[in-house]
């Protein structure tokens, strides 16, 4: 056979490219014959026996010039043959994994299958035995009461019968004249044939005979397959009824710890009662409730009572008791170091002072050179006494702040300027200080000033009743400057005697207890809070609870910014590992476990919600509507505040809040911690009011976001500013007050009647002058019986702008003709003057 196998030889027709005629046609009837020639690609058909048949790869391996597709050289051939042979190979070792893998689960499944029957024969055969031994005891217990009976019917039958009497103990009880070998005979046989007799009535289902078929292994006919639980209980059963019948379990009673309202699964699961019961006992008292619904704790006390169960009511606030205010036996109190607050008016050099017994310079990191946070510092004295300070703003906003300090302090130091003596701040805190109850120490400061009267000042103090006792009182007093250190020593003899008298003691040896002095959310740590530890001693590891806030304390930061493990009473330190920021105020308690932490938190949070709403409703319609007609007069400026601690943004919200009259008022929308991020952005833009950063940013989505949507971000480090700007904004919305300036008067002399514009006055400007565009009003008899505008104002039958005192001019009023002779013409100015909080 040739190559081609007298098939026709594929070409291309006519040696070159398909020529054809095509018509094509134009309008008018026109057609033209166009000429198309159509080339086709050249298409290499390998040739039938090139690479077919088995041979051929190892004859094309071999090198044997075998026939190959035309075009693929030696090697590429070679390199497609190793390829296919590889493939090969690789095919041939999976199906022999695949064998293998499949025998080893064949054995498996054999293995398992027969463990399974060994196991179920076992069984069988010990509930055979356990009923055998049951039936066995059962006829033992027969055979003894036969017996019995027998024995009374031969003592009562006559004596005078020896072998009767012989003959009836002797198959009744297999006596003497019984063979010997004829009883344990007897005996196997009783067994087998009851054996058989068990055998026989056992029920055909318990037992499997023949082939398992899949009705079988389903349960029925194509049934429902059982549970693994429902086989348990069948084989429980089973066994109880061969051990002698079903043993009833002891009802255990249990303690219910029962809230206000309960789900009925809830009940269900505390009662350890099925959900099924609960229902159907609810359903007999005539309450129709599923398992999901929620009951209240009258009617679920009547469904515990009925199940036998005790009830023990607690009450929302019950997670709060695993708080634990334990009074300290007096041998386990040690002495503590005093806390000191530092307080008084702005500028009076507080913080420079505190500088000067630290040796630091906190001043220079505060915006503005005023303190704007607490802060929280330990010094040790030359004496070796340790002193803890906390200082406090004295600026007018932070009210809140100074009365937070002066709540967990022990001693209050009052500093007060030798130039500048009593002031509004300075009042304030001596009052905090009475309010808490507090001893306190005045801090004459600046007195190397040329200015400086110390006297002034304990002068001064007297009116606030605070006797110095160099004005013969009981409050100690310092002359000290924070400049040149001068009474710095004298000053801490002072705190350390006061801190001496009051024997202050605490209890390191129990669960920590401590006050927020402020907190913040750091953005590399997470929120933070300065904790002031009371009692106890605050522990790496901990859990607590604060606020409405819960956490572990992942780590503790003293006041020099290094990290400590523990935190003993009057020791200041910042906690990390919070899930929130607190309130600056908060009190923080340890806890045993995160889950009692974690509901005490929920729970004042559902608290703190419930009452700001109760706070935020109106009562009444009648005191909606009120609220409604009073806003409706009152302009707002609404501002978005975010600031870097708790304590920053409370003060800023309170001095806000006092910006205002009964005109304009500012409303704080929203404030927090942190940095400003978009979704205060869409806050601020639904709301169309800025957003005021104090010491935050704003972040780069949140940059992206104000820009597209227009809102105003405005970044404050000091707090002046930021009030004063906001008093300027809502000054804006104030309307302008409206003032009068009389420009002149003029009297009527005659009246005119002039056609096409009515009455005109013929007058004289008797004081000042008389303007077109000015405002008049007609005076009759010193009675106001008109105001309003000039329709025209002429001399000489001229128009003119203005005309001068003493001259003669005609008036015509606008819309008004009663004018008379010898009446007054009041002339005046309206000028706007623009108004300021």
């Amino acid at each position: 056979m040739s190559d081609n196998d007298g098939k026709k030889t594929l070409g291309v027709r006519g040696g070159g490219p398909r020529s054809g005629s095509v018509k094509q046609s134009f309008s008018h009837g026109r057609t033209k014959n166009v000429v198309v020639e159509t080339k086709r690609k050249r298409v290499v058909v390998p040739k039938p026996g090139a690479g077919g048949g088995k041979g051929g790869g190892g004859s094309a391996l071999g090198g044997s010039g075998g026939k190959r597709p035309a075009g693929i050289s030696d090697a590429e051939m070679e390199r497609r043959l190793k390829a296919l042979q590889a493939a090969k190979a690789r095919e041939a070792e999976e199906q022999a994994q695949r064998e293998a893998e499949e025998k080893a689960r064949a054995e498996e499944r054999a293995r398992q299958r027969a463990e399974k029957e060994q196991k179920e024969r076992e069984q069988r055969e010990a509930e055979e035995r356990a009923k055998a031994k049951a039936e066995e005891e059962a006829q033992k217990a027969r055979d003894a009461a036969e017996a019995a009976k027998k024995a009374e019917a031969a003592a009562a039958a006559p004596k005078a019968d020896p072998a009767a009497a012989a003959q009836a103990r002797g198959p009744a009880g297999g006596g003497a004249g019984a063979p010997k070998s004829a009883q344990p005979q007897r005996k196997s046989e009783r067994e087998r044939e009851e054996r058989g007799r068990s055998t026989r009535g056992r029920d055909d289902g318990n037992r499997r005979s023949g082939k398992l078929t899949l009705n079988q292994a389903l349960g029925g006919e194509g049934g429902r397959q059982k549970s693994m639980a429902a086989m348990k209980r069948k084989q429980e059963r089973a066994r109880q009824k061969a051990m002698g019948g079903q043993q009833q379990r002891e009802k255990v009673v249990r303690d219910v710890q029962l809230p206000e309202a309960i789900t009925v699964a809830e009940l269900a699961n505390r009662m350890a009662e099925r959900v099924a019961d609960v229902v159907k006992s609810l359903m007999q008292n005539g309450i129709m409730a599923t398992q999901n619904q929620t009951i209240d704790a009258d009617t679920a006390e009547l469904i515990i009572e009925e199940f036998g169960h005790r009830v023990t009511r607690v009450s929302d606030a019950d997670v709060e008791d695993v708080i634990k205010t334990v009074d300290d036996k007096p041998e386990d109190l040690q002495s503590r170091p005093p806390v000191i607050t530092i307080m008084g008016h702005v500028d009076h050099g507080k913080t420079s002072l505190l500088d000067k017994i630290r040796q630091a310079n906190v001043t220079s990191g505060e915006a503005g050179g005023i303190t704007q946070h607490i802060g929280a510092y330990q010094v040790t004295t030359k004496g070796g006494d340790v002193l803890t300070f906390l200082d406090t703003p004295g600026h007018a906003a932070f009210t809140s702040m100074r009365s937070r300090g002066a709540q967990v302090t022990d001693i209050v130091v009052l500093v007060v300027a030798a130039d500048d003596a009593v002031m509004p701040q300075t009042v304030e805190a001596i009052n905090h200080a009475k309010a808490a109850g507090v001893p306190m120490i005045v801090a004459i400061n600046k007195v190397d000033k040329p200015s400086a009267n110390p006297t002034k000042v304990r002068t001064d103090l007297l009116q606030h009743e605070v006797v110095v006792e160099q004005m013969s009182g009981e409050v100690q007093d310092v002359e000290v400057s924070a400049h040149t250190g001068q009474g710095l020593d004298e000053l801490l003899d002072a705190i350390a005697l006061q801190a001496e008298l009051l024997e202050l003691k605490a209890n390191p040896n129990r669960a920590a207890e401590g006050a927020v002095i402020e907190a913040q959310l750091d953005v590399g740590r997470g929120p933070v809070a300065t904790v002031l530890v009371q009692n106890g001693t605050l522990k790496q590891g901990d859990i607590f609870v604060v606020g409405e806030q819960y956490g572990k304390v992942r780590a503790l930061i003293n006041d020099k910014g290094e990290r400590v493990k523990e935190a003993g009473p009057s020791v200041p330190v910042e906690v990390l590992g919070l899930n929130g920021t607190p309130e600056a105020g908060d009190v923080l308690n340890v806890t045993e476990t995160e889950a009692q932490a974690r509901e005490i938190a929920e729970y004042r949070e559902h608290a703190a919600k419930e009452k700001r709403a109760a706070a935020g409703a109106a009562t009444t319609l009648e005191q909606l509507m009120m609220k409604a007609k009073e806003d409706e007069s009152v302009s707002e400026l609404p501002v978005v505040v975010k600031a870097d601690v708790q304590g920053s943004a409370e003060a800023i919200v309170q001095a806000l809040e006092k910006v205002g009259n009964d005109e304009v008022r500012v409303r704080v929308i929203h404030y927090g911690v942190g940095a400003i991020t978009e979704t205060d952005i869409g806050l601020a833009e639904a709301s169309g009011c800025p957003v005021i950063g104090f010491n935050v940013r704003a972040n780069a989505p949140a940059r992206n976001a104000a820009n597209q949507k227009g809102v105003e971000i405005r970044y404050y480090s000091v707090i002046y500013d930021l009030v004063d700007d906001v008093k300027a904004a809502a000054s804006g919305l104030l309307s302008n007050e409206v003032r009068e300036n009389f420009i002149g008067y003029a009297q009527i002399k005659e009246v005119f009647k002039v056609s096409n514009v009515g009455k005109v006055a013929g007058c004289l400007v008797t004081e000042g002058v008389a303007r077109r565009s000015a405002g008049v009003r007609l005076l009759r008899d010193d009675v106001v019986i008109h105001e309003g505008t000039l329709k025209t104002l002429k001399r000489f039958k001229d128009e003119v702008a203005e005309v001068q005192s003493g001259q003669e001019c005609g008036m015509a009023f606008e819309n008004y003709d009663d004018i008379r002779p010898d009446d007054v013409i009041e002339i005046f100015e309206r000028e706007e003057i623009e108004r300021s909080l």
